[in-house]
């Protein structure tokens, strides 16, 4: 009891003599030692310029006014950070053994600038080699240079920072910036909480750490983190380093809308179509310190689309690389106008091609090369089944392969390109199989007259910034063969065997079994020279040309023959827009192809009337020189031979009257 009695006691001395001791000690003189152990562990200088209050209970301290913590040499003049006042605690049994346990501090209205030079040194790292105490200064004989540090309470009332990065040639500006932050261990766990708006957009954030002293270093350390910014959600869990904002670690993100992220990194951009909202993205990702991002195992949302793989986006050259493998279900690409009525449909599809212009600009960004593979693809254009593409991007251009397309019952293979490089132009290569033409051609041109299996083979370029102004520019070259199938509508041979247009025929329909022909294709015009349809009771030839551009068709077909009943060859002219074709004969042309035919029939009377002259003049010269010559006209011979042989026997007779008989 009395040895408790006196511990009890002494214990009360020291407090009294502290207590005095304090008493005595002058306010600045307690901002000089706050000063001089934050330089002596963090190796910067801390600045008081205005009036310092002590305070002794609960804890020893000061709150300071006008207070600045410099830079390093490198980083240039001014303050890393300035704030209007700063309260400082700390524990003065720690402080007994020379070690600064801070209990709390509270920056009110700090304005901070941190700064990363391109060689990726980082302002706020507090942990280079403290400088050695200077002679003359009042530090205790025999202290340490390097002293435990603890933070038990910061906190920042209505900051704002400015964040200058020279490797990536980004600035940052965050302002009514609110946060806490608990480190009981240097070398230990850390909890921060800050809440504010960056480039315009609130965000909240909480993150912890199991080893402060790393992660202020500039090393890879544990880091949980959540968050909320510009309307979406973050969390990660891994590990994170500041020196390099290297990290590693599972991420998950859902963002409402893409604009606000944009503006919150200090970009702009136009808003995704609302189909394509929510965005997500959960997986494992990792930044290096040499600035590539990697994605693993990851799923990426945009809407109703759903893709899983990997992703890896490297930094170097002019533009980042893109590189990965993506797989999907069924992949709806569809915009939002997908859901208009019919009626609306048709009357855009009579206006022509849209005239609005294409951007193409995000095809210079990056260059990349990634592999799809889908089990469907919807789009505005059609819907593909079972897909594998492979897209790659070098100086905005685009290829897009077609490894495997399902399309419209058959596949198609091929090319397709987009080129940004100096002006916007596309092309292609492309080769379609067993190819069901009816739902390909509602879908491509709103014409739903032909149903059959097609094989087409097509090499196309446009050019131009729009729609409008890329088909009427395209040009190429194709092959085209269709198998068995019918011209829904109208029965062509009937038409042509009875001469009427309004003929539809009782199943309104004509059955073929095959139609080949070649094209070309210049100035958003085709033309074909060599059409051939075969059916079983006619076949007709074609040639003309549809305007790609223009929608509409001039185009004339001749039947080569009507089989079992007379030839006819009635030419029949297609002609008028795409989506209301007019079908008339040419009678012109079936004027002139009789007129021929009756030409030719009386050539054919004339030469027979001549030769029949000819033989009857023939038949009394013969008889006429047989009576005077005295010769018979032998079989097959000329009339020159018998008027020749006449005159011989002639002569003969006369020489030998003359020679008296011999």
């Amino acid at each position: 009891m009395r040895l408790i009695k006196a511990f009890v006691a002494m214990l009360l001395g020291v407090i009294v003599l502290v207590v005095a001791a304090m008493l005595l000690m002058p306010a600045d003189r307690i901002a000089q030692i706050a000063a001089q152990q934050f330089q002596a562990n963090t190796g910067r200088s801390l600045h008081i310029g205005g009036e310092v209050r002590p305070s002794f209970y609960p804890v020893i301290g000061a709150t300071a006014f006008d207070v600045e913590i410099g830079n390093p040499d490198w980083a240039g003049e001014g303050p890393m950070l300035s704030a209007e006042g700063m309260d400082i605690g700390l524990d003065m049994t720690a402080l007994f053994r020379g070690d600064i346990l801070i209990e709390r501090i509270v920056l009110q209205a700090p304005r901070v600038h941190l700064i990363r030079d391109a060689q990726g040194r980082a302002n706020w790292d507090f942990t280079q080699q403290a400088r050695p105490a200077a002679a003359g200064t009042d530090a205790p004989a025999g202290q340490a240079e390097a002293r435990q540090i603890s933070l038990a309470a910061a906190r920042i009332a209505n900051g704002s920072l400015r964040f200058d990065d020279a490797q990536s040639n980004t600035a940052f500006v965050l302002e009514g910036l609110n946060a806490s932050l608990a480190m009981p261990a240097l070398e230990g766990p850390a909890d921060l909480t800050a809440a504010g708006v960056l480039n315009g957009q609130p965000f909240e954030i909480s993150a912890q750490t199991e080893d402060a002293a790393r992660l202020l270093s500039g090393a890879v350390a544990p880091v949980t983190l959540e968050g909320s910014a510009a309307g979406g959600r973050l969390s990660f869990a891994g590990r994170f380093g500041l020196g390099n904002l290297e990290f590693d670690g599972q991420l998950a993100a859902e963002l409402p809308a893409l604009r606000p992220v944009l503006q919150l990194a200090g970009q702009t951009g136009d808003e995704l179509a609302r189909s394509y909202l929510p965005l997500g993205l959960s997986g494992r990702i990792t930044r290096t310190a040499d600035g590539g991002i990697y994605t693993r195992e990851a799923q990426f949302r945009a809407g109703a689309v759903r893709l899983s793989g990997g992703l890896d986006l490297l930094p170097g050259g002019e533009r980042p690389r893109l590189t990965g493998q993506l797989a999907g279900d069924v992949l709806d690409l569809r915009s939002a106008s997908t859901g208009q009525s019919s009626a609306a449909q048709t009357q855009a599809a009579n206006a022509g091609w849209s005239r609005a212009p294409i951007d193409a600009s995000a095809l210079g960004l990056v260059d990349a090369e990634i592999s799809l593979s889908l089990n469907g693809l919807q789009t505005d254009f059609t819907t593909f089944g079972r897909t594998r593409l492979g897209l790659s991007i070098d100086r905005a251009r685009a290829v897009v392969a077609f490894r495997e397309v399902a399309l419209f019952g058959g596949q198609m293979t091929g090319e397709f390109v987009v080129n940004n490089r100096a002006g916007l132009s596309v092309g292609g290569n492309l080769r379609l199989r067993e190819i069901n033409l009816l739902p390909l051609l509602t879908e491509l041109a709103d014409y739903r007259r032909i149903q059959g299996p097609a094989d087409l083979d097509v090499q196309f370029l446009g050019v131009g910034n729009t729609l409008h102004a890329i088909m009427n520019s395209l040009r190429g070259e194709g092959r085209l063969a269709l198998g068995a199938g019918e011209l829904l509508g109208f029965d062509l041979a009937g038409m042509l065997r009875n001469l009427d247009m309004s003929y539809m025929g009782e199943g309104r329909r004509t059955v073929y079994q095959s139609v080949t022909g070649s094209f070309t294709m210049a100035e958003g015009v085709l033309r074909n020279e060599d059409l051939r349809l075969e059916a079983t009771s006619f076949s007709v030839t074609g040639r003309g040309q549809v305007g790609l551009g223009a929608r509409n068709l001039d185009y004339r077909i001749v039947p080569a023959a009507l089989r079992n009943e007379d030839s006819l060859r009635v030419p029949l002219m297609i002609t008028g827009p795409w989506d209301a074709p007019r079908f008339r004969l040419d009678m012109e042309a079936l004027a002139r192809e009789q007129l021929q035919a009756e030409q030719e029939r009386l050539e054919e009377l004339a030469r027979q009337e001549a030769q029949r002259l000819e033989e009857r003049a023939r038949s009394e010269a013969v008889q006429r020189i047989e009576r005077e010559l005295g010769v018979e006209a032998q079989q097959g011979e000329s009339v020159q031979d018998t008027i020749r042989r006449g005159v011989e026997e002639e002569l003969g007779r006369r020489l030998r009257g003359l020679m008296g008989g011999n």
